[in-house]
């Protein structure tokens, strides 16, 4: 097994709730690295954004998730206490999650027809970033 640096890769979200796809900067990653077997670990270090693996041909079902949190978990309710106004992005965020992992088979991420990875801000507008890391299974070159 080999292990990869951690890669960060920065994003500018542009709405308080936003979903972005990051797919393809990870495809390209184990590309350039040349992973045949493995896998790819994606971390949001953030606690008002998470990562997801859903929907990425349909804009509208990142607009459907988006308005169901809001529904579930509005921003204002009156038991809040934290005083910055965005009790409800750690919410979703935790419920969201922190990191997926995608197995990676000759060389493609193992992904179905229609998911993706996506990136999800629950606080925006920001300047955001996520972690790669990199796991290969296969045998080193001689």
């Amino acid at each position: 097994m080999h292990h990869f640096p951690i890669v960060t890769l920065p994003l500018q979200t542009k709405a308080r709730g936003q979903m972005l796809e990051v797919t393809d900067y990870v495809r390209r990653l184990v590309a350039q690295n040349n992973i045949q077997n493995g896998m790819a670990i994606v971390y949001v270090p953030h606690t008002t954004a998470a990562i997801t693996i859903n929907e990425n041909a349909d804009p509208d079902v990142k607009h459907d998730l988006l308005e169901k949190l809001d529904t579930l978990i509005p921003q204002r309710e009156s038991y809040y206490r934290h005083n910055e106004g965005n009790s409800d992005s750690h919410v979703k965020s935790s419920l969201v999650g922190s990191s997926v992992t995608v197995l990676i088979d000759g060389g493609k991420l193992v992904l179905g027809t229609w998911q993706g990875i996506q990136f999800c801000e629950f606080d925006g507008p920001r300047n955001r970033s996520y972690l790669v890391k990199l796991v290969s299974f296969d045998r080193p070159q001689e």
